[in-house]
């Protein structure tokens, strides 16, 4: 399916965000939207990281908009580094901008790594149907007292990953209750280079699964 992207600036609450909005040529008969979050701001992780790329428009092509934008501090984004805690306002100023554009949808959220933190902590308030966290930085920030979100859960991540300790996300996963889906890509690092296209296949076969198991 054919996916345009349109780039464009919006009031935040600590100013101008910068977002991107990957729009499908069709829009898909089930109503949702989807807001992906990038890795570390102090890193070079912004919205043009080929990890959430591939993701937002691994979703784009099921149908679904899909967005993806810079924290504050990042690009054209104004404000200062907040260690996840004004990313998170960033991340529910820009669910509601999506809701205000696609009113009536249901959304669907990702992040990766430091964005999969971001997303994480903010999942409950946010309520999305699906929740898609790809090399979820454990060790790194704090998880102190994250609850498992109430919705449908996918983990994401490879076994050689440089950057995010395996073992530790496995053993973090498998102390819940009921653990999210959890993919292991054997062999792959934190970047995901050269597996790009299975690391969307496995977004877009999540993302089915779930459309298909609650419409």
């Amino acid at each position: 399916m054919k996916i345009t992207s349109h780039e464009f600036n919006f009031q935040g609450p600590a100013g101008n965000i910068q977002a991107t909005l990957d729009l499908p040529e069709h829009i898909s008969q089930h109503r949702y939207f989807s807001v992906n979050c990038h890795p570390h701001s102090q890193h070079g992780g912004s919205m043009t990281n080929k990890v959430i790329h591939t993701v937002s428009r691994g979703i784009a092509s099921l149908g679904i908009p899909s967005i993806r934008f810079n924290f504050r501090s990042v690009g054209n984004s104004e404000g200062e580094f907040d260690h996840g805690i004004g990313e998170q306002a960033d991340l529910k100023a820009v669910v509601a901008w999506m809701e205000n554009r696609y009113d009536d949808c249901k959304l669907l959220l990702s992040g990766f790594s430091f964005g999969s933190y971001v997303s994480a902590l903010a999942a409950d308030s946010l309520s999305p149907t699906l929740l898609i966290s790809v090399a979820p930085p454990i060790k790194r920030f704090d998880f102190e007292g994250f609850q498992r979100p109430h919705m449908d859960w996918s983990v994401i991540m490879g076994d050689q990953d440089e950057l995010v300790e395996f073992d530790a996300v496995t053993d973090w996963i498998g102390g819940f209750d009921e653990p999210p889906e959890f993919i292991n890509m054997a062999g792959a690092g934190h970047f995901f280079h050269g597996r790009l296209v299975e690391l969307r296949e496995h977004i877009e076969r999540i993302v089915t699964t779930h459309l298909d198991a609650i419409g």
